[in-house]
C-alpha cells in the first residue's frame, strides 16, 4: 500500500522544487490535448481514450503540483499526495475518479485479457472536463499563504 512516508523516500517520489508556472501552464495545455484525444478516440479505441481521460486528469492535477512546487514521478504518489495535502481543494469524490482511471488506465494498457467495465468507462469520460475545470480553478486561487503551508506540510 503507497502511503505518504514510503513516497517521500523513493527517489523519484515527492520532494520540494521550485514553484514553476510555466511548467503548471504546460501541463494544463497537456490535460487540454488529452481531454481532445479522449473524445476523438471514444469511438475508435476504448485503450487510448481511457488512457487519454487518465492523463487529463493526471495533467491538470501536476498542474498544480507544479504551481505548489513539488515533484512527483511515481503516479500513485502523486495522487496521494493529492488525497493527503490536498484535501482543502479535492474532493473525496474527485480522488475515487483519478483513482478509477488510474485503474482503468493500468488495467486496459498492461493487461491485454483483462476487460473493463464500458460504465466504469463512460463515468470517467464524462468527469474528465469536470476534474480538469476544478483543477484550473484551484490553479487561480492557490496563493502564497497556501503554497506554503501546503510545501510545510511535505517536509514535516
Amino acid at each position: 500500500m503507497v502511503n505518504m512516508n514510503w513516497c517521500l523516500k523513493q527517489k523519484k517520489g515527492i520532494r520540494l522544487v521550485e514553484s514553476n508556472d510555466n511548467l503548471a501552464k504546460a501541463y494544463i495545455e497537456m490535460s487540454i490535448d488529452s481531454i481532445n484525444v479522449m473524445n476523438n478516440e471514444r469511438k475508435k479505441s476504448l485503450r487510448w481514450a481511457v488512457s487519454s481521460c487518465y492523463y487529463s486528469m493526471y495533467y491538470s492535477l501536476y498542474a498544480i503540483l507544479m504551481k505548489i512546487g513539488i515533484k512527483c514521478e511515481i503516479h500513485s504518489c502523486t495522487i496521494k499526495f493529492m488525497e493527503s495535502s490536498l484535501k482543502d481543494f479535492y474532493s473525496k469524490e474527485d480522488i475515487n475518479i483519478i483513482n478509477k482511471a488510474f485503474e482503468l488506465r493500468n488495467i486496459i494498457q498492461y493487461y491485454a485479457d483483462k476487460l473493463i467495465d464500458e460504465k466504469d468507462a463512460e463515468l470517467i469520460f464524462k468527469y474528465a472536463p469536470i476534474f480538469f475545470n476544478h483543477s484550473k480553478e484551484i490553479l487561480s486561487r492557490l496563493n502564497q499563504d497556501k503554497i506554503k503551508e501546503i510545501r510545510k506540510g511535505v517536509t514535516e
